[in-house]
């Protein structure tokens, strides 16, 4: 899956999928512009260590270039002049992932809308909602420039699952089905253009958040199954990373255009693993194993 000589821009990237899938996008051999709030000199309202640095420093390690650069994509002159320094400096984009989130301190679990925290909701749907369009408005007139760009818009939950799933608050709710309607619509708009819009979801993942969560690291993770049997379909960030790379690489990548997709969906089309070598399908598995009460187990399903 070569990508050498492609120019990417993965918003969010601190962290989680969006460092995941940087680090990918450069082993592939891209040019990585990796942009988030959390630097060495300066953390966001998360108070966590990760930084956009690392995340950069990680990419040109396994064979890409990262560059980190500071970014609030809630506000529109940082994000524009973060486009005009691509273009600047390249001249070019044919990735954009738009991975923006920051609203794991923001939502509460299972609270219809009286009961949930105005302002908590409503800046959970600043992050996740505007600052993808924000990004988009500025960053899609570069992609469009050249035939064949490629916009990932990252979710939680595929379309078919979140139509029939209430997704734990009707503010995440939204959040996570709109940026599924979001990927559909930009492709509508990016078609006459030759470029591809996507929505993509990872399955469980063990995000550095998830891992400290449940009290474990990425080298020991299956010791928290004996909490919660079912984090055995988990899947670390670099399996969505490779979801993504594998859909830059593909030539015919036009014919997923308007879809929402899982990394195990596409890691059955294209043929990638996990680090493990194992394929986790987690929306199949939470639909037949989980939700059906059945026990904990992944045969089959990894």
């Amino acid at each position: 899956m070569s990508l050498t000589g492609k120019v990417a821009l993965v918003a969010g990237a601190t962290r989680g999928a969006g460092r995941g899938i940087a680090a990918e996008l450069g082993a592939a051999g891209a040019t990585v512009y990796v942009s988030g709030r959390t630097t060495r000199d300066r953390l966001s309202e998360y108070q966590r260590a990760e930084t956009i640095e690392e995340t950069a420093e990680l990419v040109t390690a396994l064979g890409g270039h990262g560059i980190a650069v500071p970014t609030d994509h809630l506000e529109p002159e940082q994000v524009q002049a973060l486009v005009e320094r691509i273009r600047r400096d390249h001249g070019r984009l044919d990735i954009l992932v738009n991975d923006i989130w920051g609203g794991e301190n923001l939502f509460e679990w299972n609270k219809p809308v009286w009961e949930h925290n105005l302002d908590k909701g409503l800046r959970l749907l600043r992050l996740a909602i505007d600052t993808h369009l924000i990004t988009a408005h500025f960053a899609l007139p570069l992609l469009i420039e050249r035939q064949g760009g490629l916009l990932v818009e990252v979710t939680d939950g595929t379309a078919d699952y979140n139509a029939t799933h209430y997704r734990l608050s009707p503010f995440y709710d939204l959040a996570k089905t709109s940026v599924n309607r979001m990927g559909w619509a930009h492709a509508q708009d990016l078609a006459p253009h030759g470029a591809t819009s996507v929505s993509l979801t990872p399955g469980w993942m063990r995000s550095e958040i998830m891992l400290e969560t449940f009290g474990v690291r990425e080298d020991n993770w299956r010791d928290a199954t004996a909490a919660e049997p079912h984090f055995v379909i988990s899947e670390t960030p670099r399996f969505v990373g490779r979801a993504v790379a594998a859909l830059a690489a593909d030539p015919e990548r036009a014919r997923f255009n308007g879809q929402s997709l899982s990394s195990g969906g596409l890691a059955q089309a294209y043929g990638f693993t996990d680090l493990d070598g194992s394929r986790p399908d987690a929306f199949r598995y939470l639909v037949e194993v989980q939700e059906a009460g059945k026990p904990a187990d992944a045969t089959g399903y990894r």
